[in-house]
């Protein structure tokens, strides 16, 4: 048995514009870049969507709503960052009024070697391949969106 001390859950928005282009985000935490879809930890004490509704606050300063459950991580994948712990990614399909406040960029990577620096993009679904993307769920989802299509 597991104690609940052994799970990070993660919990993530798809967010499609009328373009079909997908917002990602570029990061630099723990001493890496990353490029990931926008989101983050679960909190003690909170629900996935309260978590994801705040994560966008927190990271875009935007209100989402969501439209629906996307995908949940179905097989053992080991968490990068923290030793011992088994990843549980939760992605929903989100969508905003805000959509117009969102800072982007159409540069990959344009930010500082900074612990917390932080650049939103948006691009296109169709161009986009796994490979651009840093963590295995990640790539697995954009797959299973590229897909329902």
């Amino acid at each position: 048995m597991n104690p609940s001390g052994h799970f990070n859950i993660r919990v993530y928005g798809l967010l499609i514009n009328t373009l079909k282009q997908v917002l990602i985000t570029d990061e630099y935490r723990m001493g890496m870049y990353m490029t990931k879809f926008p989101g983050g930890g679960l909190e003690y004490g909170e629900g996935t969507i309260e978590c994801l509704k705040r994560e966008f606050k927190e990271e875009l300063d935007i209100n989402v709503s969501i439209k629906a459950h996307f995908y949940t991580t179905d097989y053992f994948q080991k968490a990068l960052f923290f030793k011992d712990m088994q990843l549980i990614s939760i992605y929903y399909l989100v969508e905003s009024t805000d959509i117009d406040k969102i800072p982007t960029t159409s540069v990959i990577n344009q930010i500082p070697k900074v612990e917390g620096a932080q650049a939103f993009r948006w691009v296109a679904i169709e161009s986009l391949t796994p490979d651009k993307f840093t963590f295995p769920i990640d790539q697995k989802v954009l797959e299973l969106l590229k897909a329902t299509l």
